[in-house]
């Protein structure tokens, strides 16, 4: 039941963090090009909405395998020692993320106890950087998830977005339709 809010929040977050940056562009745009005026905090505004929209979906993109990896020698390895090395891997990027939440933890308190806000919103700068923590804290969630599935048989590795497959995938299927195309 956590896992399914998670899920849904996340996805929540991600949508409403794309509408919204797209929204503010559009408005932005506009203001510029047709009345020649625009807003002050817009490109500061835009630039964190992005920001927490890439952390939000690098842990997301573990869930849904959307990552791109170089996985030719893994894929070619049997079963246990696949597991093996994707094992090693996720703890890897486990401890990677460990030093980014550490980091991240001591320049969020570093820089709300000093009180900064950002530039050109008053917000204060730790709240609007908050992302790095949460980010990496969602990652790592989702890692130890893989991992689990990994110990436990589940899976393999990662779920990993394979474009080449994918290209030829979209090859044959434009040629399925040229040739229909051709006989009709």
């Amino acid at each position: 039941m956590f896992s399914r809010i998670v899920n849904g929040l996340e996805e929540a977050i991600i949508s409403l963090l794309l509408a919204s940056m797209t929204l503010l562009v559009f408005v932005e745009v506009v203001l510029r090009f047709g009345f020649g005026t625009g807003l002050m905090w817009a490109q500061e505004l835009t630039l964190h909405l992005s920001a927490w929209m890439v952390l939000f979906g690098a842990s997301y993109g573990v869930k849904v395998g959307s990552h791109i990896g170089v996985d030719a020698l893994v894929k070619i390895l049997p079963p246990l020692p696949r597991r093996i090395v994707s094992g090693i891997a996720v703890i890897c990027c486990l401890a990677y993320c460990a030093l980014f939440i550490e980091g991240a933890w001591v320049y969020l308190s570093k820089v709300q106890s000093i009180g900064l806000e950002l530039e050109d919103l008053p917000i204060p700068k730790w709240i609007a950087h908050s992302i790095l923590l949460i980010g990496m804290l969602m990652l790592a969630w989702r890692l130890l998830q893989l991992l689990w599935a990994i110990i436990t048989g589940r899976q393999d590795g990662f779920k990993l977005s394979d474009e080449a497959q994918e290209s030829m995938y979209l090859v044959e299927e434009a040629q399925a339709h040229g040739e229909g195309g051709k006989s009709a």
